[in-house]
């Protein structure tokens, strides 16, 4: 074991972009796990975009890291010793250990994984928070129905990916928004999307009038801003729109821009509603059988951006988020 652990702490709250200086490179002492307590290694680490939210000091669903923390990320890490009855060496553990190199744990919130069923980082994506996130989103904040309309915007992203691929599964027309070419051909050709929408080449609300004629039952909503304002004018008699994510306002400067058509939600009889996964924890076992059960049937395919490098190289791996060059579920995998 390294005489260190190489750590990544909040230096500062940032304005806008994240940037370099916002972050501390930080050495600590390696740990040696006392009583009721495992010790690991990290092997992948999650990259999310409400990493962006967490930075701030604002009321939120969770408290944000504070300047001088390690950064909050969920990761997968390989037991290396322990003193804890429910894990011993060689494990692998997905849990919220943070951005470094090595840790030390009481097993709260933690849960051993079997890599022989899915690869490791496949349970920081389909089988972990954005699988739960999309099927939840989906199936009871959206109270999907068989046969109903979807679009998904951040349709290429981890979420989006798996959101627009359950509503498949569940016998849906699905719609995804996603930036460029390449990513709205895969949706399509690989992952069953009915249609995609190019942002940054189409003019979204004449392709959502073409590809939703007869409106939107469900949006699930990954961005917000201008996308959210077309697709609210797109809905359909009692639809639903699911906000799950609005990455194209985590880094403004200016106040979040909020829906400047919110009465078509009066005029279709609709609802939007916002959610957060952990409300759900106590069904996500049901949720992973199910999702396993669409994987195994070639229903759901797991889409994955996997980065090797070191713990050093999360603050520009995190920017590739807001750069939207990940498909898929972005993980960087400790080499």
């Amino acid at each position: 074991m390294s005489a260190t652990n190489r750590q990544i702490r909040l230096a500062a709250r940032p304005t806008g972009d994240v940037k370099a200086e916002d972050w501390e490179h930080f050495s600590a002492p390696v740990e040696e796990p006392g009583p009721g307590r495992f010790a690991g290694r990290t092997r992948f680490v999650s990259l999310d975009p409400a990493m962006r939210g967490w930075l701030d000091d604002r009321p939120s669903y969770l408290p944000p890291v504070g300047i001088g923390e390690v950064m909050r990320a969920g990761s997968v890490i390989e037991v290396t010793a322990s003193n804890h009855p429910d894990f011993k060496p060689g494990d692998q553990v997905v849990g919220t250990f943070g951005v470094q190199e090595y840790v030390v744990s009481d097993g709260k919130g933690a849960m051993r994984i079997d890599t022989s069923l899915a690869p490791p980082s496949t349970y920081l994506g389909a089988l972990g928070m954005p699988g739960m996130t999309a099927y939840f989103g989906l199936l009871d904040v959206g109270a999907l129905k068989d046969g109903e309309t979807v679009v998904v915007s951040g349709a290429a992203g981890a979420v989006g990916t798996m959101a627009g691929q359950i509503a498949k599964a569940k016998g849906c027309r699905v719609v995804g928004i996603a930036g460029g070419p390449e990513k709205c051909a895969l949706l399509v050709d690989e992952l069953g999307f009915d249609a995609a929408i190019d942002y940054r080449a189409e003019d979204v609300r004449k392709a959502l009038r073409q590809h939703a004629p007869d409106g939107i039952d469900v949006y699930f909503d990954n961005v917000g801003g201008d996308i959210l304002d077309a697709a609210l004018a797109r809905l359909a008699m009692h639809g639903r729109v699911v906000i799950c994510g609005a990455i194209s306002q985590y880094n403004n400067t200016e106040p979040v821009k909020g829906p400047s058509n919110y009465l078509s939600l009066l005029v279709r009889r609709a609802r939007m509603e916002g959610f957060v996964v952990f409300d759900y924890a106590k069904r996500f076992p049901q949720a992973a059988q199910d999702i396993s059960a669409w994987i195994g049937a070639g229903r759901v395919k797991v889409k994955e951006h996997v980065v090797g490098g070191t713990v050093d190289d999360f603050p520009e791996v995190l920017q590739m988020l807001f750069r939207g060059e990940n498909v898929g579920k972005l993980v960087l995998e400790l080499t």
